[in-house]
């Protein structure tokens, strides 16, 4: 082998070590990312889920044995979870839960189903007269 192969295939392997180094970091970048998102998102479900729980101990006069037996959650959880939940906060969720409610809901017009036999045949169906005999639709 001779010495230019050599510092070839040296610069080669060095680069395939800078190009795996770079690939590491890419990849430990984007795990870091993830991780950070998802610890955002589970601190967001852990509060909306502690409000959550405020909120109704709050509708149901804080009777937590009745939550409780309605939520199959033990009572002392649903308190614990409550607990840190401010009462402004809880009225203020339950405020915009009742303007939600009081909202009229948007309904869209449904298209009437076709007959499925009719529809895929390409021949009508056929029509029952009033003896129990078959007729042509045409």
């Amino acid at each position: 082998m001779s010495a230019s192969e050599l510092r070839r295939r040296v610069r080669a392997a060095e680069a395939l070590k800078a190009r795996t180094r770079e690939i590491a970091a890419a990849n430990a970048l984007t795990a870091r990312e993830a991780a950070v998102k998802a610890a955002k998102a589970k601190e967001e479900a852990d509060v909306t889920a502690r409000e959550a729980a405020a909120v109704v101990l709050r509708l149901f006069d804080n009777d937590a044995e009745l939550v409780s037996e309605l939520l199959g959650v033990p009572a002392e959880e649903l308190e614990r979870e409550a607990k840190p939940v401010t009462a402004a906060r809880a009225k203020k969720i339950i405020e915009s839960l009742r303007a939600r409610a009081e909202r009229p809901r948007p309904t869209r017009a449904r298209k009437p189903r076709a007959d499925t036999a009719s529809s895929t045949s390409g021949t009508p169906a056929p029509v029952v007269t009033a003896d129990g005999s078959r007729a042509d639709a045409a």
